[in-house]
């Protein structure tokens, strides 16, 4: 394969800025692009893990000075990539590197692509395809409990998984083919049974990996938090006091949130992506209906709704509507203002978790509010990091347990003219399974995977 290279540090002002090269001719571009201050001795003659400091210079423009940097050496295999890799550590800021790695370019380093780093790490065994997922999970984590998710799979906890989901499909395929060599009605009672519960544990390890989806999903995406309700109900004082400073404007005025705002927040090591919405109701002003609407919208997609509303208030037919078109599962009743007299009929909150309090008064702390939003996610802050399945492996797995299903339905039968059928559905599932940790992969599955990733790793 050809050799790459790439910036390896994000863009901006910083100490150092690295610049990694892999491939066959990793160490000869160094060679030629790096002069070490002891010019008795070239990159390409020093051993693994070992580096040299000295100046990156332009063998294309006569040797000129590109920049003052150290090398660092990584001899194959014993690298990100499983092939000879220099990385060259400069000067901070995006015309440095630049600099380092257009000189490498310019002396028979090709640009990668993204991902490619990553990719070649998969292509080359180092690691699986969901650990290689694991690298771009941890680069994107951030939350505690996201890193730690990461670190478990990038560890190849998931993949133990995966992997014994895919040879016990293997084994209970392989025990349904080797019935095909009995002759008909001739086949042990014991054998048929054996096979009935193989096909049913393997079915259980799938459906507690699918399981594991919800958890994923909000550790890598962040859970979608909304504040909603009716105008001046409190829902703006409430997103400041989350975020523990005053991003929203607060009014007397009704109405004063006309669209939608999104600030990032960390309870108990999980990542919420906290959004506050225009106050819900009737409106002849076309910018307010516009808030509104995109209210509506947020709070369809929500995983958790914080409804705020006024105790001080009655109520009418509006509120109840708006809070009987509320998942209860996923909702949180916040009744405001109990410092003044209490007029809400709350009658209209049966079945839902609901909190009293004064969003203004200085004494109340968010504890109960945020102890309520934990509790409600099902996730417990203090448990142990483990990894948990993608968007991806959750619908790879969703197929298999299909096929699952079709093959024990089967099975069950305990009609040998059936087990054929249900072999070839096993057979199926194994494929499948396959896809996961890249056993069997094609092309354009892994262009979808790493083209996700960024440049440089």
């Amino acid at each position: 394969m050809k050799t790459i290279a790439a910036i390896a540090t994000p863009p901006g002002q910083g100490g150092i800025s690295i610049i990694r090269i892999a491939g066959d001719e990793a160490l000869d571009i160094a060679d030629k692009i790096f002069k070490p201050i002891n010019r008795n001795i070239k990159p390409s003659q020093k051993e693994h893990g070992t580096f040299l400091y000295g100046h990156v210079i332009n063998p294309t423009l006569e040797a000129q000075t590109v920049d003052e940097a150290i090398v660092l050496i990584y001899r194959a295999p014993n690298s990100y990539t499983k092939e000879d890799t220099v990385e060259i550590q400069g000067h901070g800021g995006i015309v440095c590197a630049e600099r380092i790695l257009q000189t490498a370019i310019e002396n028979g380093a090709s640009p990668a692509a993204p991902g490619e780093f990553t990719k070649r790490a998969f292509l080359n065994g180092r690691i699986d395809l969901v650990q290689a997922e694991a690298v771009m999970d941890l680069i994107n984590a951030d939350s505690k409990k996201a890193a730690n998710a990461a670190i478990e799979q990038l560890d190849g906890h998931l993949s133990e998984n995966f992997n014994k989901v895919y040879d016990d499909l293997m084994d209970v395929a392989t025990n349904i083919e080797a019935t095909f060599d009995f002759v008909e009605h001739e086949l042990p009672e014991s054998v048929m049974l054996g096979i009935i519960k193989s096909v049913e544990k393997v079915k259980l390890e799938t459906k507690e990996l699918i399981d594991t989806w919800n958890e994923g999903h909000l550790l890598r995406d962040g859970v979608l938090l909304v504040i909603s309700g009716k105008p001046n109900a409190g829902k703006s004082t409430l997103f400041n006091r989350m975020l523990g400073f005053e991003r929203a404007i607060v009014t007397n005025v009704a109405g004063t949130t006309r669209d939608t705002i999104e600030e990032k927040i960390i309870i108990s090591g999980i990542s919420f992506r906290l959004v506050d919405t225009a106050g819900i109701r009737e409106s002849d002003c076309h910018i307010e209906q516009e808030g509104v609407s995109r209210a509506l919208s947020i709070i369809d997609r929500a995983d958790i709704n914080i409804y705020v509303t006024d105790s001080s208030e009655p109520g009418n037919q509006d509120i109840k509507d708006h809070i009987d078109a509320l998942p209860k599962d996923k909702s949180i009743i916040i009744l405001n203002k109990i410092d003044k007299k209490q007029l809400f009929d709350k009658s209209i909150l049966n079945d839902f978790v609901v909190i009293e309090t004064s969003l203004t008064a200085p004494e109340k702390n968010l504890g109960n509010i945020t102890a309520a939003i934990v509790t409600m996610l099902g996730i417990n802050p203090n448990s142990q990091p483990h990894a948990v399945i993608s968007s991806r492996h959750k619908n790879i797995l969703q197929k298999i347990f299909r096929l699952i299903n079709e093959a024990e339905e089967l099975v069950q039968l305990e009609d040998e003219s059936q087990l054929i059928f249900a072999a070839g559905q096993l057979r199926e599932a194994i494929e499948l399974a396959g896809e996961i940790t890249g056993k069997t992969y094609h092309k354009s599955l892994l262009d979808n995977i790493f083209s996700r990733f960024c440049i440089g790793k």
